[in-house]
C-alpha cells in the first residue's frame, strides 16, 4: 500500500522539476527600442526583472504622465508560443486598463508631451496559459501544492501557472531621453488558489503586480 502511494508521489515530483526547468524568461527583444541598452540585473529582483536600464532621475520632478498604446510583440523572438491572437489582443487590452489606473494614482493624467511629464511606452512580449485541469489539480495533490509552498516562499513560479512577460520603457516626454526601461516576467504567487482557473487569469495577476511594480520604480 505505502508502494502504491509513494509512485504517484514520486512521478508528480519529477514532472513539477521538468516544469520548474522549461519555463521561459525574458530577453533583450531585438525589436525594442532600449535594447542594446539593457543590462543584466545583478539586484534582488534579477528573478522577474532580469534585464534592465536605468539613468539617473529625480522623479519627484515628474508629476504627470502619457502612457502610449500598448503595442504586442510582432519580433520572432516573442514568447508568447501557440497563444492564439485573440488571447494577445485581450491581455494588451487588460494591460492598457490596469497601468493606466494605477499610473493615475502617482501621476495626473496627461494628453500631449510637456514639461514634467514621463512617457510609459509598453510591449507585451510573451505569455504562458495556465494548463488547464493541470494547473488547477496541483492546488490539491500533495506533492503539487508542496512544490507550490516552496516556490511561494521563493518568489517562484506555480507549477503548471501562466504568467506574463513585458517590456517597459519610460521617457521624459519633453526631450526624449530614456529614463528607465526593463523586461520583467510575472506571475501570480505560487499558492494563489483564485488565479490557477481560467486560462489567462495568471497572466492578468502578473499585469496588476507589474502595474504595481512599475508605479513604486517612479517614486
Amino acid at each position: 500500500m505505502f508502494t502504491h502511494k509513494l509512485v504517484p508521489l514520486l512521478f508528480t515530483a519529477t514532472v513539477l522539476t521538468l516544469t520548474a526547468c522549461a519555463g521561459v524568461q525574458p530577453v533583450a527583444y531585438s525589436g525594442i527600442a532600449s535594447s542594446s541598452q539593457l543590462k543584466q540585473n545583478r539586484d534582488d529582483d534579477s528573478g522577474k526583472v532580469p534585464l534592465k536600464y536605468a539613468a539617473p532621475v529625480v522623479w519627484s520632478r515628474y508629476t504627470q504622465a502619457m502612457l502610449d498604446p500598448v503595442t504586442v510583440y510582432q519580433g520572432v523572438d516573442n514568447q508568447f508560443g501557440d497563444m492564439k491572437d485573440v488571447d494577445r489582443t485581450e491581455l494588451a487590452s487588460y494591460m492598457t486598463e490596469t497601468f493606466s489606473k494605477k499610473l493615475a494614482k502617482r501621476f495626473d493624467v496627461a494628453k500631449q508631451a510637456g514639461p514634467n511629464t514621463v512617457r510609459v511606452k509598453l510591449t507585451l512580449t510573451g505569455a504562458e496559459k495556465t494548463t488547464p485541469l493541470v494547473g488547477q489539480a496541483m492546488h490539491f495533490d500533495i506533492a503539487g501544492n508542496v512544490y507550490n509552498g516552496v516556490q511561494s516562499i521563493r518568489g517562484g513560479q506555480g507549477a503548471f501557472s501562466g504568467s506574463v512577460s513585458y517590456a517597459v520603457e519610460v521617457y521624459d516626454s519633453a526631450s526624449g531621453q530614456l529614463l528607465k526601461a526593463y523586461v520583467s516576467k510575472q506571475y501570480p504567487n505560487a499558492m494563489n488558489l483564485p488565479a490557477a482557473f481560467g486560462s489567462l487569469s495568471a497572466a492578468k495577476t502578473g499585469l496588476d503586480k507589474g502595474a504595481d511594480a512599475l508605479v513604486a520604480e517612479l517614486h
